[in-house]
């Protein structure tokens, strides 16, 4: 991107006016500490931050760029900051935003997967996992009704939904088949002239027309460059530490990057799937810690990868001690997973007032995310089963007693997650040395 195309993308000022890159570092360096709370909090908290108090970007070019983020795989909330930070100061502005969006995360996780690894059985720190691991799978189940009942309106959306889940669960097919296969169906439906999962993006009344984009050339050089920023670093770390597990890492997590739409909960499965039953690099126990932390920590949960990417390398450490292999596997996968996203800003923001009229991407969109609630239930079955039931034939009454108490807590009281999963550790804790467990 020239110097001329960096200044229409910062172009945008509202009252406050633009800030200085300075200052909006120090802003975004904050936020990446404190946005607890899932895409939903993470995105209220920008809107209160970028728009009402400061005034950095306008509440109509928010909402667009809200809108085209949730059109992309990856993480809505880290991906509309890019975007913000791209509107501001171009591509520099963009890479500060995102990086520091998931920086402080990423790097308390590292931390804790180490913890999850090497103290994972001592007794005390099983107790908290225990109490911990029925905790995440109310969290699961609250985010599975409030996606369903904003999402299932009608037939269609159900049959998606069911279908979806039939899919993964019994018929065992590929997750990244039933979000293109959804995909399909819904451009179908619109090129039909049907929109029966919802009804797609109307400009508002008044809205100018949007300029025209820049030309198809930028893309394909911006493509080049980041084929070339994945392979580079990618063959750099296989020549150093060897192609397992670090080939399969790259792999894996760059194909769940180009199809995570819906959110992590949807792309979990096939994740936990390919981690646990078709590389072996944690047991399902562990994938249910992993994502517990990765709930109870700033940044976006697919953040739980990295936890993934650390059991990778720490079960399979080759010539490397289990650490280092584990904080290898770790970096690598939190590059590969986070890349695509900073391209699917860069490419598309210029196209952003087109792409969000576009019928058809709207009609794929809505199709997915019907599908995506057949994808959670299916996660959250793969967990429940394991976590309520530990032995065939046995029912750990004090999991699905606990699991229940903080489905109460999220929906009725609506109880912030990370204090959820604190509760449950500490409850864990407490029922151990009640029972003899410490």
């Amino acid at each position: 991107m020239n110097a001329t195309t960096s200044a229409a993308a910062g172009a945008t000022t509202a009252a406050a006016g633009k800030p200085g890159f300075g200052e909006a570092c120090r802003f975004w360096a904050k936020l990446g500490c404190i946005n607890f709370g899932g895409p939903a909090g993470q995105i209220a908290l920008m809107q209160t931050e970028l728009v009402d108090r400061r005034g950095w970007i306008d509440q109509s070019r928010f909402l667009h760029g809200l809108n085209f983020c949730m059109l992309l795989p990856g993480p809505e909330a880290q991906q509309l900051a890019t975007y913000v930070g791209w509107r501001m100061h171009g591509i520099l502005g963009g890479l500060a935003a995102g990086i520091m969006f998931i920086l402080p995360g990423a790097a308390v996780l590292l931390l804790l997967s180490w913890l999850a690894a090497e103290h994972g059985e001592l007794a005390w720190v099983d107790a908290l996992f225990d109490g911990v691991k029925p905790v995440v799978v109310a969290i699961i189940a609250a985010a599975l009704w409030r996606i369903a009942t904003k999402t299932l309106k009608g037939w269609p959306p159900m049959a998606m939904a069911a279908a979806a889940f039939v899919g993964l669960y019994f018929l065992k097919v590929p997750f990244p088949v039933i979000v293109l296969g959804a995909g399909v169906v819904g451009i179908v439906a619109a090129r039909m002239g049907k929109h029966p999962f919802a009804d797609p993006h109307k400009p508002a009344d008044g809205e100018a027309e949007p300029e025209a984009p820049p030309s198809i050339g930028r893309l394909i050089r911006l493509v080049a460059v980041f084929a070339v920023l994945w392979a580079g670093p990618v063959a750099l770390v296989l020549a150093a530490f060897g192609t397992q597990p670090f080939a399969d890492i790259a792999t894996l997590f760059t194909k769940a990057a180009f199809v995570t739409f819906g959110g992590a909960y949807a792309v979990l499965p096939y994740i936990a799937e390919a981690g646990v039953n078709q590389y072996g690099w944690l047991t399902p126990a562990d994938m249910l810690n992993g994502l517990a932390l990765a709930e109870s920590t700033p940044g976006p949960l697919i953040l739980v990868t990295q936890y993934v990417g650390f059991f990778a390398g720490w079960n399979n450490p080759g010539a490397l001690t289990p650490f280092w292999a584990g904080a290898v596997g770790s970096l690598l996968t939190v590059y590969v997973t986070f890349l695509p996203c900073f391209l699917f800003i860069f490419a598309g923001a210029p196209y952003v007032e087109h792409i969000i009229r576009n019928r058809t991407a709207g009609a794929a969109l809505a199709a997915i995310t019907a599908a995506v609630v057949g994808v959670i239930l299916n996660l959250a079955v793969f967990l429940g089963l394991h976590v309520f039931f530990p032995e065939p034939g046995t029912v750990d009454v004090f999991a699905v007693a606990l699991a229940l108490a903080g489905l109460v807590l999220l929906i009725r009281f609506k109880l912030a997650v990370h204090w959820l999963v604190l509760a449950g550790a500490l409850t864990g804790l407490a029922y151990a040395a009640v029972t003899g467990g410490l």
